[in-house]
């Protein structure tokens, strides 16, 4: 099947993308779950942009480039901050409705809060569920627009890549991508002239994850096999606040409680942040996870309390309706009982290595959102600047597609499917394997994760871990390429390589940055580190 364009993923960056190409271009959208299942619609926090007359441009950019300790990219992060406000404008074109405020004698404005890290109100939000809020303004401009073709519930297995003659000799060329039917199990080929990867985060290499369940790192796994260049995925950003609760489910409470005047608090009530930061319960959160980490491993306690019972209970009810809502079916009643959190893998900063315009480093590919490594986020990820991101760079996405597709026009088939790297799925006689015996490799890689490549690391404990993930993905290649493809199977395979590609880059950084805290090397080393982790060619 030929399309102009193929998107894969559909948080905000790839419908955007989507919804931008199809003025020019027929989109095919694929994507693993129903519409609004994705990071995007997680996001209770918002987007951060400069919308107040006491904000700048350049304190957006100086609060960004101090979150990222050293490590952002300015050029990244100024087109990202400098192009914000037009973008949330798109948004309100396309029908989202953020929460307003009124102004005495004028129209009322755009409620900003702030998040940690954060010198500025400038948290553009929906009360706490601004990411679900943006999903479905997408979701329904992408249904409404008859360019579009979307597949719900189809996986993309590999991407079609071919090495081809090109103006700096020999270069590999991207042509689409063999997807998963995940009802039938039919795998197929999708060729496109323009491929972008737009499949969100990797929570799930990780045991506790506030991501859904399909964040499984599955455009960075696909982007390594094809030869792209991968970056900076030692940096996993750990939300520190994910309600503590059996049945909770990392359930996330949002930077924004933070961000309104919740207080953390040791079990016995101690503010405790104090002697970690300036900002104290405002403080970067790679700083708030560490602090609680720390604290955790000092106390022996399982949590610590995030208190916001000193605010007025009707504010918190109609500022953090879900939030409230979710801890009552817990028995806690947030306006009255402080919230027992832990920290949780959040979202990842490293990703696909690309450019200004989401270009990667293999032709006619593209990367948009958290799958990308665009050095807006450098080592650490300031609070709501990843929808901000997304909508950014998905813009320029299309943009440059444009150029592409009028200046170097279709793309040529490929010669056969012995070109294609997702050429050995197409199996029709394999044999079925054990749903069982996937999860309990799946729990196996997670675990490791969790317990040697965390908040805090060493290098024997790296090492170790890289040994046996190492174990572990030669072991579930050979069960690929023996078995059957199922979602489940190819999950795996996506978690247990993404997993050996983190450790590949902590193991190469000898010293503690943002989000990558070494006990062996616990100083910010700016002689020797002040640059990327750049894997592959």
């Amino acid at each position: 099947m030929q399309s102009t364009v193929l998107v894969i993923g559909s948080g905000v960056a790839g419908l955007t993308y989507a919804l931008k190409a199809a003025e020019f271009a027929s989109v095919t959208l694929v994507t693993k779950k129903e519409h609004t299942e994705s990071n995007t619609n997680y996001a209770q926090g918002g987007i951060a942009a400069v919308m107040a007359a006491d904000d700048s441009p350049e304190l957006h950019i100086q609060d960004t480039e101090v979150a990222g300790a050293g490590l952002c990219h300015r050029d990244a992060v100024e087109q990202m901050v400098r192009e914000g406000p037009a973008r949330v404008r798109d948004l309100i074109d396309w029908g989202a409705h953020f929460s307003t405020e009124e102004a005495a004698g004028r129209e009322p404005r755009l409620s900003l809060g702030r998040e940690g890290g954060h010198t500025r109100n400038r948290i553009i939000h929906a009360k706490d569920l601004t990411g679900r809020e943006v999903e479905r303004t997408l979701v329904a401009a992408v249904q409404r627009h008859p360019g579009i073709r979307v597949f719900q519930h189809h996986a993309a297995v590999d991407l079609i890549v071919e090495e081809r003659d090109g103006p700096a000799g020999r270069e590999r060329v991207v042509l689409g991508a063999t997807v998963l039917d995940s009802l039938d199990g039919v795998v197929q080929p999708l060729l496109a002239d323009a491929t972008v990867l737009a499949t969100g985060g990797a929570g799930h290499v990780y045991l506790h994850t506030t991501n859904p369940s399909i964040a499984t790192g599955d455009g960075v796994a696909m982007a390594w096999r094809a030869g792209a260049r991968i970056a900076n995925m030692e940096f996993i950003q750990f939300h520190p606040t994910t309600l503590y609760h059996p049945e909770a489910h990392s359930f996330l409470i949002s930077e924004a409680v933070r961000g309104e005047g919740g207080v953390l608090k040791l079990q016995d009530g101690t503010p405790f942040m104090d002697a970690y930061h300036p900002m104290a319960s405002l403080a970067p959160r790679d700083i708030v996870a560490r602090a609680i980490d720390a604290e955790l491993k000092r106390t022996g306690d399982d949590f610590v309390y995030l208190d916001v019972t000193h605010l007025e209970a009707a504010f918190i009810r109609d500022r953090f309706p879900t939030i409230y809502e979710r801890c009552l079916q817990f028995g806690l009643d947030i306006t009255r009982d402080p919230i027992p959190i832990v920290p949780a893998a959040h979202y990842s900063c490293g990703g696909v290595l690309t450019d200004l315009e989401a270009r990667a480093s293999l032709r006619r590919l593209y990367a948009v959102g958290e799958v990308a490594c665009t050095g807006v986020h450098g080592a650490n990820r300031l609070a709501s600047n990843s929808l901000l991101e997304a909508l950014v760079f998905a813009d320029h996405a299309a943009t440059d597609t444009r150029l592409l597709l009028e200046r170097d026009g279709p793309a040529r088939p490929p010669a056969g499917p012995s070109a294609w790297s997702g050429a050995g799925v197409l199996k029709s006689h394999a044999a079925e394997v054990s749903p069982e015996f996937v999860a309990q490799l799946r729990l196996l890689v997670q675990t490791l994760m969790w317990s040697h490549v965390g908040i805090v690391r060493t290098d024997r404990r790296l090492a170790q871990a890289q040994r046996e993930v190492e174990i572990l993905r030669q072991a579930v290649e050979s069960l690929f390429n023996s078995s059957q493809v199922t979602p489940e199977l190819l999950e795996l395979r996506n978690i247990t390589q993404v997993g050996w590609l983190i450790i590949e880059c902590a193991r190469r950084r000898k010293e503690s940055r943002g989000l990558h805290d070494n006990a062996d090397y616990p100083q910010r080393d700016d002689e020797h580190w002040l640059y990327d982790t750049v894997l592959g060619d």
